[in-house]
């Protein structure tokens, strides 16, 4: 018994048209010779899938198979054709027409991107400047100049395709009869075929190799941020151009500062007698320590501010400012004559309290 079409397509019942075409692009996908090289049950599975897809893209047949199921459409008359066509690709050519994968192909392909990191301080962040990254990249050979051919050894016409780089066939579909046309699996579309294949690239004209590039950074810059630089990626297939270097900023935690933007704070620590008579403290800053003063009765929580010591926004402009957030420091181990005297002040002060409120 034929699996459920919509199992096999992984959708609803309720799924729209659209859901449907998407699933069975995205099957097709996994299903594809040319990443199932391996796999045996790749065709049968497509098949399977196709099937699915010709019923259920129709909507009279799914209309049916939803009252009747699978002997409805029996009885309707109906049967799956995935079994007539020449192969998986010609299946697919039938239902979308050309090579929709992505493989293969004489055109030029675009190089892909690539995702490099690096990591900066919160001093990093307030001048900028320029920071080296290390990747690895797929580059043109150098040895063969990106043609595949081993240096001083001809390139020579496709013999299979004639030089189009395209194999036709006629195939049977449920259109009818379809002329199809496919890569040549010989020369993968280029049309010409290297004598000797370069030893340093195998034949493919590109290689993987390490690179290093400066990378400016703003000042002001975030965490998670990414910088691009255009033309820094992999290189193209067949005169293609370059993808794109994207550079993920990753800014270090100082356990000093929380940062919010441009504004920083930091948490100082004050002395209860400090915090009751006033003073001055010392607290730092990410260019160094600076003095602070502490008014006479500072609160636990209260906070101080000094203009100009946080970050600088990105776009440019005057910098944030770095907020003090007071913390009271209680001493725990008192001697005898500290505890005395506390006691004295507690009594003089509780004895003052009711005068020094406000009528």
């Amino acid at each position: 018994m034929p699996r459920d079409y919509y199992e096999v397509l992984g959708v609803d019942r309720g799924a729209s048209e659209g859901e449907i075409k998407r699933s069975f692009r995205r099957l097709a996908r996994e299903l594809h010779p040319d990443v199932n090289e391996h796999d045996e049950r790749a065709e049968e599975g497509f098949k399977e899938a196709a099937e699915a897809y010709e019923v259920l893209s129709d909507p009279e047949r799914r209309r049916t198979y939803d009252m009747f199921g699978h002997e409805g459409l029996r009885t309707g008359g109906w049967a799956p054709r995935a079994d007539t066509f020449g192969s998986v690709q010609d299946i697919f050519e039938a239902f979308f027409g050309g090579d929709a994968f992505g493989f293969g192909g004489r055109g030029p392909a675009q190089g892909g991107d690539v995702v490099a990191a690096i990591e900066l301080s919160l001093a990093d962040v307030v001048e900028g400047g320029r920071e080296e990254v290390s990747f690895e990249a797929v580059s043109m050979c150098e040895r063969c100049r990106g043609n595949g051919a081993e240096p001083g050894t001809p390139i020579n016409t496709c013999e299979k395709c004639g030089g189009t780089g395209q194999v036709r066939r006629m195939a049977r579909s449920i259109l009818g009869q379809v002329m199809t046309a496919a890569p040549c699996d010989v020369c993968g579309g280029e049309g010409r075929v290297p004598e000797t294949p370069c030893q340093q690239c195998g034949g493919s004209g590109r290689e993987v190799t390490n690179r290093t590039w400066e990378v400016d950074v703003p000042p002001g810059i975030e965490d998670g941020q990414r910088i691009r630089i255009a033309g820094a990626g992999h290189a193209g297939d067949r005169g293609g151009g370059q993808g794109d270097l994207y550079v993920e900023v990753r800014v270090a935690e100082d356990e000093r500062f929380s940062r919010h933007g441009t504004e920083l704070a930091v948490r100082a620590q004050v002395p209860v007698t400090t915090a009751m008579l006033g003073g001055e403290i010392r607290v730092p800053t990410l260019d160094g320590e600076e003095t602070v003063e502490v008014p006479p009765g500072t609160q636990h929580g209260e906070m101080a501010q000094l203009a100009g010591e946080g970050l600088p926004p990105l776009r440019g402009g005057a910098r944030g400012d770095l907020h003090v957030v007071f913390e009271l420091v209680v001493p725990g181990d008192l001697s005898d004559d500290q505890r005395e005297l506390t006691e004295r002040l507690a009594e003089e002060l509780a004895e003052r309290a009711p005068r020094e409120r406000p009528a």
